[in-house]
């Protein structure tokens, strides 16, 4: 949705300071002006390049805005990133950052990770850093390890070797390009969404526009970069990174681009598994889970990617543009409340959630058993202490959830019976998941959905997530220590603490089940 005036959609607080015409104008630089490294102002490099030329002062003024303008701050760039970027300013290549990171940067988001790209040849790269290695064979990047940190920077000479697409497409080379802009403006078009299509020089402090990608951002807008048909026949990918990008941000398409990601959903089966995988992965693992399914079902994209949960959604009556939550939805919200871009979970967390409520979909169960459960979970399989802890809940359920059964008055031993028969079910659901046949017989009712048999878990996950709840089943595991209070460790988490996964699952599954504005 647009907001109206200057500000920005999906971040009201945001506005173009000054006014918008003083973005557009001539950015003028000293004969010799002092660049100074990125949050190390005690060293200083002489940037050649800032000095304009007569030629380069006649281009097209939307080309190019200053950062300054658009509340951008060097201090926002990660400090690994920093060090890669004065590293190679150092040695006189030129620097940028580009894609998303700069996209963020303007909406004031937190990027998810820094590209880099750089006029020097990538072994040239490699001789600035002590740690660096070239990654890739068909499209090669390099790897800069400062720390702990992997930071990806490209280069100019073979970025443009991506693709085969004709550098003279129907948007055609802007009007007073010199060289340098032309070598920029190539590698913008290369790229996926005119969102994502922006540069920035944080030495010279300049936006470098060329496809529109500010215009979008404040139409709050994805728009592909060429007609969206050829582009998604180029890279099916961008279909699935659309949906991600929009449920991100709170986004929408552009009508063409919607037209061509509902027509063309079916190509994605064309991926490997590995990239199907890592695409859900960043769809439900960095905060935007909710709105991600959401999106998918609307363009017809579930019932490719998870025929299982498309068949509830169908039961459930939900209609491609709804409004209405459920109980899958209402898990994912509440995983999103704890998640962000810079603080995603492990894969297993979101698989285990989708097998959970699948195993409750199919057998209903009390509200305590579900709630016994999740203790028994985050405890570790000290089933016991997870009854005892249940039995004293003295809140209200949500009677929303066909998933939940009306409460009953029950038995210690009938409790933990029924938790048993839970997590048996959650172990049968989760082999189901990635049976072939059992997938491609999840929308077998709806003959007008396309067929699908798609199992992208792979073992290790399946088996990473089989660890998380076999403990209920088990018994108590040895030498297991349960995570105490509320705070989270997202490093952990991210990287599979049992402790961290236990933890958080029992959080989402206690804050869906009863919710925090019932008492």
């Amino acid at each position: 949705m647009a907001v109206s005036g200057l500000s920005f959609a999906c971040k009201p607080h945001f506005s173009l300071r000054p006014p918008l015409f003083h973005c557009f104008r001539k950015i003028r630089f000293s004969s010799v002006a002092a660049i100074e490294t990125l949050d190390e102002p005690e060293i200083f490099i002489k940037d050649k390049s800032s000095q304009m030329s007569e030629e380069d002062s006649k281009l097209p003024q939307w080309k190019k805005l200053n950062s300054q303008d658009l509340g951008i701050s060097t201090t926002n760039i990660s400090k690994p990133t920093r060090k890669v970027l004065n590293g190679l300013k150092r040695k006189g290549y030129e620097v940028y950052l580009v894609g998303g990171c700069v996209r963020d940067l303007i909406l004031k988001r937190t990027p998810k990770d820094f590209d880099i790209i750089t006029t020097a040849e990538l072994r040239e790269v490699v001789t600035a850093f002590s740690r660096c290695e070239i990654v890739g064979r068909r499209f090669p990047i390099c790897h800069v390890h400062i720390g702990d940190t992997i930071v990806e920077v490209s280069s100019f000479s073979t970025s443009g070797q991506k693709f085969g697409r004709s550098l003279n497409y129907k948007l055609g080379r802007p009007a007073g390009c010199d060289e340098k802009d032309f070598i920029r403006w190539r590698n913008c078009l290369q790229r996926d969404f005119t969102i994502n299509g922006l540069m920035f020089d944080p030495y010279a402090r300049i936006i470098y526009d060329y496809m529109g990608g500010i215009e979008d951002i404040r139409k709050a807008k994805v728009r592909t970069v060429i007609p969206a048909g050829t582009s998604f026949q180029e890279d099916c990918a961008r279909i699935l990174r659309a949906i991600r990008i929009a449920a991100r941000l709170g986004f929408s398409f552009s009508r063409e681009t919607a037209h061509f990601i509902k027509n063309l959903s079916c190509s994605i089966l064309r991926l490997d598994k590995s990239r199907i995988l890592m695409e859900m992965n960043y769809m439900l693992a960095y905060g935007s889970a909710e709105a991600s399914l959401r999106l998918l079902w609307k363009f017809g994209l579930l019932e490719i990617l998870l025929p299982i949960q498309a068949a509830y959604f169908v039961s459930n009556g939900l209609r491609r543009r709804d409004k209405r939550s459920n109980m899958l939805l209402s898990l994912f919200s509440n995983l999103d409340r704890l998640l962000a871009p810079d603080r995603p979970c492990h894969g297993s967390l979101w698989v285990g959630i989708l097998a959970f409520h699948k195993a409750l979909l199919d057998e209903p169960k009390d509200p305590l058993v579900v709630a016994a459960y999740s203790l028994s979970v985050h405890n570790g399989g000290d089933i016991l202490e997870a009854v005892n802890i249940a039995t004293r809940i003295n809140k209200s359920h949500d009677t929303s959830f066909h998933e939940l059964s009306e409460p009953r008055n029950l038995e210690n031993q009938t409790l933990i019976n029924e938790v048993m028969d839970l997590a048996a079910s959650v172990k049968s659901t989760l082999c189901k998941m990635t049976d072939e046949h059992f997938v491609s017989q999840a929308m077998s009712a709806y003959p007008q959905a396309p067929f699908s048999d798609l199992v992208f878990i792979p073992l290790a996950l399946y088996l990473k997530v089989c660890k998380v709840f076999e403990c209920v089943r088990e018994g108590a595991e040895k030498g297991f220590v349960a995570k105490q209070g509320s705070r989270i460790d997202y490093e952990l988490l991210a990287l599979g603490s049992l402790s961290e996964l236990r933890h958080t699952f029992a959080r989402v599954v206690f804050d869906t089940v009863y919710p925090l504005n019932r008492t």
